[in-house]
């Protein structure tokens, strides 16, 4: 049948993932970095996902495509909330509610998890989530945690967390971040970056981001050596 269904330009899309959140019907989903319209069957044609782009990467046209099934769309949420034994919870967005205790409760004990919230890599987080809500941003290189070993303490502990290689990953973090600025009052960020001129990007990134916004946001940054010194604080 001939019905208005969404579009996305791949050209025009920024990996942001905004649309796919805004999406009630699971149709559309985020592909190598770029949303995609997943299913047909998915889409009502109503466009809840079109103001949520900011790059104005989704249209509406008139094609050939399968009737909007909402038994199937049911279906699929309900699979989705359902965590299989084998499954992972994967990029579902949470809150992580921790006691405010000591880091080391007892000589023999662990050190205890500062992270409060879930996904942590940037290319996964969602760009609003309650969590935002004043929060302290930490913005820190994936390397970093294995070079620091008090970054739990030092960094992430009062802080919602956001990591990333500008090296490996292939998408512009500033976009993303820009949107998150623009979308939620952040009151600082925290940049931990390593030593090595590659890590650079992460801050280059944040820096594109702030301007990107037009907030006036405090904002440090802090380098690792790779030994695991802190050379800037």
């Amino acid at each position: 049948m001939k019905r208005r269904i969404i579009e996305i330009d791949q050209e025009k899309c920024n990996g942001c993932g905004a649309c796919a959140e805004a999406c009630h019907e699971g149709a559309i989903g985020m592909v190598n970095g770029k949303a995609q319209l997943l299913r047909d069957d998915y889409c009502d044609g109503l466009g809840d996902c079109l103001p949520a782009c900011p790059t104005g990467a989704i249209t509406f046209v008139e094609r050939e495509a399968a009737a909007y099934d909402e038994q199937a769309v049911l279906a699929n949420k309900q699979a989705k909330a359902e965590t299989l034994p084998c499954g992972c919870p994967g990029t579902q967005s949470r809150a992580i509610h921790r006691d405010d205790a000591p880091a080391y409760p007892t000589a023999a004990a662990e050190p205890v998890s500062r992270l409060s919230q879930w996904p942590v890599q940037i290319k996964l987080a969602p760009v609003n989530a309650p969590y935002f809500d004043g929060a302290r941003l930490l913005i820190a290189a994936d390397c970093t945690a294995y070079a620091y070993a008090n970054l739990h303490e030092k960094f992430i502990k009062g802080r919602i967390t956001r990591v990333g290689c500008p090296k490996l990953d292939s998408v512009d973090y500033s976009e993303k971040l820009a949107e998150i600025l623009r979308r939620n009052e952040i009151r600082s960020i925290t940049v931990v970056r390593m030593e090595v001129p590659c890590c650079g990007g992460i801050e280059l990134a944040v820096r594109n981001a702030l301007q990107a916004s037009g907030k006036m946001i405090p904002w440090q940054v802090c380098v690792i050596s790779t030994d695991g010194r802190l050379l800037e604080d």
